[in-house]
């Protein structure tokens, strides 16, 4: 039997791969060799016998961290609004606010100690920049807290509060509320020791409400009610440390103070003083019909009429009683006619 030749091609082919699976295993050990040769021994290879400790590891090779905020738009803005809120701070430090509102001292100078100015103390005072007609004096002046003549008017008595708030040695402006502009300029070179009123006995109280009281009224006899209002307030602050129910005085000072905040302009105060005499004495005439002025400028017409028609119950001839009842009849009936053409408005 013949055997059928065998092709050439197919030999060709079935040799060909077989070389080209040779030709792959030569490169590609050739290839290792010359990437061990240029990266030097594996670290399998290298052993000298001391492991890395971590901790130098960490002290060679600290770890960087990122700004956390780093990045973000307003970063600058934001640390710049802290600092300037930082600086208001420190700006804020230095004011004082006097309890009633009426003005803000800023220290220009702190002072030294903790000790300020009382009831009689004599301070030695450099008083600068007060406004023509103040009354109070420029430059060096010896001024006595709770006496004298120059605490009677509005730039006396914000003199007094402020050099209370001080320590010696101190400087500071007073600003009054809505001006920018420093006003005035106050040093307290020194001052003898003070008393606090707990510290004076009743007597002492009474004495020195007693001038008060007698400077009010002439303050007010001249047309000074600002003042004399100053001078009762002071008197009242002295007896209401005093036991209850307190001197008879506390009632004929309160029925003044309200006459004063009536010229002044202030008919709610008024009437709250004119509460405090009738709690007191529930027929006192002349706080009857003070409140009943208040109330009806307040526009409390009904309260007015009843405190009014009460003191004409009790004293018929009053003429005061009568001409003021009389306005507060005639503004009453403007108030309903007033109301009448609003009704007949809306249903027109």
């Amino acid at each position: 039997m013949e055997t059928s030749p065998v092709s050439l091609m197919k030999e060709k082919d079935t040799a060909q791969p077989q070389q080209r699976e040779e030709n792959a295993q030569r490169n590609l050990g050739a290839a290792t060799q010359v990437r061990q040769q240029s990266l030097g021994p594996t670290p399998e290879t290298l052993d000298l016998g001391v492991k890395a400790d971590p901790a130098s590891r960490s002290v060679e090779n600290p770890p960087k961290f990122e700004n956390p905020v780093a990045g973000f738009e307003g970063d600058a803005d934001k640390c710049h609004v802290s600092t300037n809120a930082m600086a208001d701070r420190l700006q804020a430090s230095d004011l004082w606010y006097c309890p009633d509102g009426s003005f803000v001292k800023k220290i220009i100078v702190r002072g030294h100690g903790l000790d300020k100015p009382k009831l009689g103390s004599q301070c030695r005072v450099l008083a600068l920049g007060f406004p023509f007609g103040s009354g109070m004096p420029e430059g060096w002046a010896e001024l006595t807290i709770g006496i004298g003549r120059w605490r009677e008017k509005t730039w006396g008595e914000l003199t007094e509060k402020c050099l209370e708030s001080m320590c010696q040695g101190e400087e500071a402006e007073i600003r009054l509320p809505g001006c920018s502009a420093p006003l005035v300029k106050l040093r307290l070179d020194s001052f003898t020791k003070g008393r606090d009123s707990w510290e004076l006995d009743a007597v002492e109280k009474k004495a020195l409400a007693k001038e008060e009281h007698a400077r009010g009224t002439e303050l007010f006899r001249a047309g000074n009610p600002q003042g004399a209002a100053r001078c009762y307030g002071r008197a009242l602050r002295l007896l209401l440390t005093l036991p209850p129910p307190g001197p008879p005085e506390q009632t004929i000072l309160y029925s003044n103070l309200a006459a004063c905040q009536l010229l002044l302009g202030q008919p709610q105060l008024a009437a709250q003083s004119c509460d405090r005499v009738l709690e007191r004495e529930p027929g006192h005439l002349k706080a009857l019909y003070r409140r009943g002025v208040a109330q009806a400028a307040l526009g409390n017409l009904e309260k007015a009429t009843s405190d009014l028609k009460k003191v004409l119950a009790a004293d018929p001839q009053n003429r005061a009683a009568h001409e003021e009842l009389g306005r507060v009849v005639i503004q009453g009936k403007k108030q309903d006619a007033g109301l009448a053409r609003g009704l007949r408005k809306m249903f027109s």
